[in-house]
C-alpha cells in the first residue's frame, strides 16, 4: 500500500511538473478539455437513458395499440404521438418531438466539435509563444547558464502545450464521433417509429371508414 502510495504521489508531482512547464496554455486547454468530455459524457446518458437499443422493436409495436401497457422513455414518446385522428397530425407531433429531442443534442454535439479544434489550435499558439521565448532568450542572453535556462523553459513550453493539445483533440475526436453516429441512430429510430405510427393509424383509418359505408 505504501509503495503504491508512493507511486502515485511520483506519478502527481511529474505531471504537476510538466503541467507548469506548459505555460499560460495549458490552463485553456484545461477547460476545453473539461467541456469536451463533460458534454460528451452528458450526450451520452442522456442518448443512452432514452432506451432505443433496449426496447426490441416487436415490444413498442405492441405497445402501439396497447396504451396501458407503455412504460420508460420510450412509452412516454409513444403517448405524446399516437391517439391523433389523421396522419398529418401525426407527422405534426413528430416533428414536434424531433425539436425537443434531437435539437439539444446537435446542439451539444456542435459546442464539442468547436471544442476539439480549438485544443490543438491552442496548443499550437502555445508553441510560438514558446519559441518566441527561446528566440528571446537566446537573443538577450550571453551564452550562461541562466539564458540555457530561459531556452530550456521556451522550448518545454513550447513542446508541452502542442502535445497536451493532441491529446485532448485526438480522444475527443474519437467520442464526438461515436456520439454523432449514436445521435443519428437515434434520429434513424424516430423515423422508422414515424413510419409505423402513421402505418398503423392508416390501417385504423381505412377499418373506420369501411365500417361507416358497411353501416350506411
Amino acid at each position: 500500500m505504501d509503495a503504491l502510495l508512493e507511486r502515485f504521489t511520483d506519478l502527481w508531482d511529474h505531471a504537476t511538473e510538466i503541467w507548469s512547464s506548459g505555460g499560460w496554455a495549458m490552463p485553456p486547454i484545461a477547460i476545453i478539455a473539461f467541456v469536451v468530455f463533460g458534454l460528451g459524457i452528458h450526450v451520452w446518458l442522456r442518448l443512452r437513458a432514452k432506451g432505443f437499443e433496449t426496447v426490441p422493436e416487436h415490444r413498442w409495436r405492441h405497445w402501439i395499440d396497447h396504451p396501458a401497457e407503455r412504460t420508460g422513455p420510450i412509452g412516454e414518446l409513444l403517448d405524446f404521438v399516437t391517439g391523433n385522428e389523421s396522419i398529418e397530425q401525426t407527422s405534426e407531433s413528430f416533428a414536434q418531438l424531433r425539436v425537443t429531442e434531437t435539437v439539444p443534442f446537435e446542439r451539444d454535439l456542435r459546442v464539442m466539435r468547436i471544442c476539439v479544434s480549438a485544443a490543438p489550435l491552442v496548443g499550437l499558439l502555445g508553441t510560438v509563444t514558446g519559441m518566441l521565448s527561446t528566440f528571446s532568450a537566446l537573443a538577450s542572453g550571453s551564452g550562461g547558464e541562466k539564458t540555457m535556462l530561459l531556452v530550456a523553459d521556451g522550448i518545454s513550453e513550447a513542446l508541452v502545450t502542442t502535445e497536451t493539445g493532441l491529446v485532448i483533440a485526438l480522444p475527443g475526436l474519437f467520442l464526438q464521433y461515436q456520439l454523432v453516429r449514436k445521435s443519428e441512430r437515434y434520429k434513424a429510430f424516430l423515423a422508422h417509429l414515424e413510419t409505423v405510427c402513421n402505418q398503423k393509424l392508416h390501417r385504423h383509418l381505412q377499418k373506420r371508414r369501411s365500417r361507416a359505408r358497411q353501416a350506411a
